[in-house]
Formats: C-alpha cells, structure tokens, sequence
C-alpha cells in the first residue's frame, strides 16, 4: 500500500478532538504547584537571570500551537502522529517531506525514517527531528491500521500485562494518594541560588520523603537548571534520602559532563536524554554507561522508531529507557508496553487535588492509570478515538 498524502496543520481547536478540554483548578490547600507547568518556579537553564527564572514562557520559544500530521494511504486509510512547535516544524513536513515520501511504501518504517533523517542532516537536529516524529508515529498508527493489530504488537507484542507509572510533579502526598507507588519533583534552586538553593532542595526532597510511605520511590527533575559542582554537591546533600535517580542536571549538550559526574557521584543513579534529539547520543551514552536512565521524548527525538533503536542500545547495555512523559500519549503507553527496557512511565501530573480523570486532557483512546497502572488500547494502531472530521475542524 503506497502513501497517497501526507500534511501536517496546526491544532488550532484543540476542544474539537479532545474528551475533556478543561482546566480544573487545584486544591489550594495543597503543597503542589498546580497551574501551567510554564509558570512553576524551578531550576531551569535561565535561572541565573531572576527576571526570566520565574516565568518559563516570558523565554522559551513562542507556544505555538501543538501540530497534527496525516498519512493517508491510497485506500483512504490514515494514520495520525503530534508533536510541539507547529510554525516551524509544519513546513519541514509539507514542503519537504510530503514531495519526497508520497508514493512510497507505507509500511516500510525503517525506510521511511532513514530517508527524513538523511533529508534534514543539513540543517538537524532539534525540530527536525519534532518533524520525524510526527512523521513517523502517523505511519506507525497507519501501519497498525492496515495490518489490523495494536501499535505495541508491531513492536514485538506486550512485554508485560500493564505499564507500571510514576507521577511528575510536587505533591508526592497526592500521587500516592491517586495510587502512584513512585514520584518526581522538580528541583527549586541552582547555582545562582547559592547555599541558601541547596537548602531550599534539601527542604523540598526531606518533605517530600516524609510525607510518603516505606516502599515508594522519590527522584528528582533538574530541568538542565545546575552545573557541575552544583549537582556534586547537591547529590551530597541528598544522598540520605535514597533518591532513585537525578534527571536532566546538565545542560543537554554537556556529554563529557555527564561522565563527569557518573565518575564524581558513583552512588546517585542518573537519567537525562529528554532534550537529546535523534538516536547517536543515546547510543553514546549506552556505550559509555554515562546514565542509568534514557529519557527520550517520542514526539520530539524522532518518533517510535527512534525510540525502539534507544530501547534496543539500552537493553544491551543493561540500561532503563523511561520515555519523558510517556504515560500521557497513546505512543509512549505503547512504546512502554512492549519494550523490555522500559521498567515504568512517566505520568506528568499538572493539578494537585483533582482526580486524574478530571485533569487529564487527553486524545480519546489515551489509556487512563488507574491505581498507578494503565494498559493501551488494544485497537488497531494507536487506537485513538478521533474522526477524520473532529481532526479536520480541529486544524481548520
């Protein structure tokens, strides 16, 4: 079956295609964050400059709006992938990939992936590879499909009978409570922060610990916000409360840093990878064994494929993959039930004190956790409940 279209469109009304568009207000007698992730204050990479540290969106790239990419095989089947960044990635899709992959096979994944990320070797990574994922998880769902079987069967069948998660954000109480045995918070402080940052830290992850049960598991997200010595001595600090691992500490380009560290801090397990795009730092880190932990992100390092090769160099490594946020998208919950290397998921967690069937916004088919497990749609593909035209009205 050949491909017959492929475009890609920004989602300009997401209500169109969502079960619950809504923005539930958390428990302001609770300890989490609540709101946009965007305006939480924590550890980030402009940290040192206190006007920009308190508010993520006054310096990331404008939000625009998330964008939708349709394969359209020659029998009217289709397939749909997402991903970030529509104004800048749409184009990559429509004038360059479309030309090029229309006409070709559409099951040929491997094939597939290989030419865009031989196309965007000019000028990639970074939202060339947001462009390959959406590419490539719309093939994958369009594959599945037309062969009639799960995404996750494609991918070698299910390698357990349910996804374990963990919950991102800063309200373990609430987690455990919602049933997580296993949750992440984000780091307040970094060097700019100084001694009076490592106490806010150490604040933060002591609470935390207390507040949960014996048994369940504590890490700590960084958000690319210290640099060395500071996460040296901050490890120092936390080493009594047996954090599982500490994420995303350095700046993601700083590889020789990460090794550092893995020297430097030998006891502390560590993961990072989220802002790594395509596969060759992966593979680094796996042959190097810089990290316990790979974090890709499958909408943006480059789709399902990308993330099944990371999954391959990590199980021969004897590494965990945990895709960022994987727990919240019909691929990752997929991705996670297949691959053997993938011990758990992440579920981020954005509202303290509203059920998660209230505050997910989530595409209809998206696996909900119940007691901090979940399993995917078992239907063809990603088993998205979207019709062509809710996704058409939602692009218009």
């Amino acid at each position: 079956m050949k491909i017959k279209e492929i475009r890609a469109a920004a989602i300009r009304s997401p209500e169109e295609i969502r079960l619950n568009w809504k923005h539930p207000k958390p428990d302001p007698g609770r300890p989490g964050q609540g709101g946009h992730r965007d305006t939480w204050i924590w550890a980030n990479p402009m940290s040192g400059y206190p006007r920009l540290k308190v508010d993520r969106s006054l310096w990331r790239m404008p939000q625009s709006p998330r964008l939708a990419c349709v394969v359209t095989a020659e029998d009217g089947t289709w397939g749909l992938g997402t991903t970030d960044y529509s104004g800048a990635v749409a184009p990559i899709i429509n004038d360059q990939f479309a030309p090029v992959l229309t006409g070709e096979e559409c099951t040929a994944t491997e094939k597939l992936w290989d030419m865009m990320y031989r196309m965007t070797s000019p000028y990639g990574p970074g939202l060339a590879s947001c462009a390959i994922s959406a590419v490539d998880i719309a093939l994958w769902d369009l594959k599945g499909k037309l062969l009639g079987c799960p995404v996750y069967t494609l991918l070698g069948g299910p390698a357990r009978d349910q996804v374990t998660c963990y919950a991102s954000g800063n309200d373990p109480a609430w987690h455990v409570e919602q049933g997580f045995r296993a949750s992440k918070l984000f780091c307040r402080a970094g060097p700019a922060d100084a001694a009076a940052g490592l106490d806010m830290n150490e604040d933060l992850v002591s609470t935390a610990r207390e507040s949960m049960p014996a048994g369940t598991d504590l890490m700590l997200d960084c958000w690319m916000g210290l640099d060395l010595e500071y996460t040296v001595r901050l490890a120092e600090r936390l080493r009594p409360y047996r954090l599982k691992w500490l994420e995303d500490c350095l700046m993601p380009e700083d590889y020789d840093g990460y090794a550092e560290l893995r020297q430097r801090i030998p006891w502390q397990p560590l993961g990072a990878g989220e802002h790594w795009f395509s596969t060759l730092p992966f593979f680094s880190a796996a042959h190097r064994r810089t990290l316990e932990v790979l974090q890709p992100d499958i909408n943006w390092v480059g789709g399902i494929t990308a993330t099944a090769k990371i999954c391959h160099y990590a199980e021969a490594a004897g590494l965990s993959v945990i895709d960022h946020c994987g727990g919240n998208t019909a691929e990752g919950q997929h991705m996670a039930m297949a691959m053997p290397s993938t011990p758990m998921a992440e579920f981020g967690i954005g509202v303290s004190g509203v059920p998660i069937r209230e505050s997910f916004q989530r595409y209809p088919g998206t696996a909900v956790p119940e007691d901090g497990c979940l399993v995917p749609s078992d239907a063809p593909g990603l088993g998205l409940e979207i019709t062509k035209e809710a996704l058409e009205a939602a692009t218009a």
